[in-house]
């Protein structure tokens, strides 16, 4: 569940032939792991044609090749761009020939039930030829299952990128790990399903998926002799007269997620309206709250618009040592970096949110979600959840998760509010930022997951996460 960039991939192949396995053993371990899962995928009845690139891509289709050929399925190995240049692919070939297989030739009056694209890998370079161009609009105009070796042909491996021609695969077998264009747009909407085949390395990466299982074996149990004091006391500065709304969802997140208390800073109008939703929290109306109480995190943003009063509310929490957690009204492009200071700064942008502080297109910050939220959160030293789907988590020590769960049931005002709610309390709850972090943002993607179960996406509304946070909590960590 790990994720690499062409170059990390590179490094990790020239360490393992330090270490003794060649690339030639690289890519007949790359083979044998893409059978695995082909022949997972497939019935063994459908005719199959392997289209190989002149690279070690190539090389991988070869093997695979070999492996269903001798597994008894109908294969056309083709290498329309010519016969392969690298030593390993050379080899692999020649051995292919040496069991009796023969290559067959392109022809694009041919059908077959499946096409695996072998053409180009990680090595792609935009714009495609010509010549690739023909045979990726060929493969797309096929009525066949498609499926691509590490990614699409037409794919950047590293970023958002895509060519006018890209192959459309419907399964897409990432060797050793993810790759970064898995996640980006509009490159993700060409990879299918993902699958990710093991080549028999070690894994070393920095950035990960994290899952269900790391939820369910990171979260802090229940505590023996546990009372309120136990999980934090949490001060939510949010909502205001036209706005109540925002605050009460940022409430519910933080109560059902397990916050031990909860004060909210708020108009008395939005008070009113947010106790019918949340009467467990308590309500302060005072600017000069910190004087009155002691908190363990802070949430500031949901349902304010940026003021020169919020500014200075922001400016005063940055130079105490406790979790700060902004969002909406509370992010803009101001300095986060206060040297020396110990206790974690998140900030939650959209992208929208995000295109604003780096000043960037919306389109440039989706096509390099990775790489530009990495960036930010070195720079300004902050974790930052940069919204949407695959929700980029990066910390400031370069280090990142990319989350999977959730989907379009979540692209609804008010979900933002209810996960900073979930993320105070997730910080205050567990020991590890990084962990807390990470699991507020599975289980407020989870809760979408559940609720498409058994509804539609478009009908789901930010308040039921309500309902379902606790039935997500139950079902993931018992």
């Amino acid at each position: 569940m790990y994720i690499y960039t062409s170059d990390q991939i590179k490094s990790i192949d020239q360490e393992a032939m330090r270490g003794g396995m060649s690339t030639f053993t690289l890519m007949e371990n790359a083979g044998g792991g893409l059978f695995r899962v082909v022949s997972q995928l497939l019935d063994g009845r459908q005719n199959i044609a392997i289209l190989c690139g002149k690279g070690n891509n190539g090389g991988d289709g070869i093997v695979l090749a070999r492996y269903l050929q001798i597994a008894g399925m109908d294969v056309d190995l083709l290498l329309p761009m010519g016969e392969p240049v690298t030593q390993a692919a050379k080899q692999h070939l020649n051995y292919y020939r040496n069991l009796g297989y023969t290559v067959s030739e392109f022809n694009e009056k041919m059908k077959y039930d499946v096409i695996i694209d072998g053409l180009l890998g990680i090595g792609t370079k935009l714009p495609l030829s010509s010549e690739i161009k023909k045979l990726v609009s060929w493969a797309n105009e096929q009525s066949a299952i498609r499926l691509a070796i590490d990614v699409p042909t037409g794919v950047s491996s590293d970023h958002g990128e895509v060519d006018e021609a890209t192959f459309q695969a419907d399964h897409t077998l990432q060797l050793h790990g993810y790759k970064p264009a898995s996640f980006l747009f509009p490159s993700s909407e060409f990879f299918g399903k993902k699958h990710v085949v093991d080549i028999g390395v070690a894994h070393n990466s920095s950035w990960k998926i994290w899952t269900a299982t790391d939820v369910q074996t990171s979260w802090k149990h229940t505590l023996q002799n546990a009372h309120k004091g136990s999980f934090g006391h949490g001060l939510l500065i949010a909502g205001s007269d036209s706005m109540p709304g925002s605050a009460a969802l940022a409430a519910i997140g933080a109560m059902r997620t397990g916050i031990g208390k909860l004060t909210i800073h708020t108009t008395p109008y939005a008070a009113a309206i947010i106790a019918h939703h949340v009467p467990e929290a308590t309500y302060h109306f005072e600017s000069n709250v910190e004087k009155h109480l002691s908190f363990n995190g802070v949430a500031i943003g949901c349902g304010l618009e940026p003021t020169d009063k919020l500014e200075a509310c922001i400016q005063h929490y940055l130079k105490e040592e406790l979790v700060l957690i902004l969002d909406a009204g509370a992010l803009s492009k101001r300095n986060y970096c206060l040297p020396g200071r110990k206790a974690n700064v998140i900030v939650t942008p959209h992208p929208g949110e995000f295109a604003r502080m780096m000043g960037q297109t919306v389109k440039e910050v989706q096509k390099n979600r990775l790489e530009a939220a990495s960036q930010f959160a070195r720079e300004q030293q902050v974790t930052i959840v940069l919204k949407g789907q695959y929700s980029v988590i990066a910390f400031p020590d370069g280090t990142g998760i990319i989350n999977m769960s959730g989907n379009e049931a979540l692209a609804k005002g008010g979900t933002g509010d209810a996960l900073t709610g979930m993320l105070l309390a997730s910080m205050l709850r567990l020991k590890s930022d990084r962990v807390a972090v990470a699991n507020a943002v599975y289980l407020h993607g989870a809760c979408a997951d559940a609720w498409i179960e058994n509804n539609g996406p478009s009908s789901m509304a930010a308040h039921d996460i309500d309902h379902l946070l606790p039935f997500m909590l139950k079902k993931i960590i018992g």
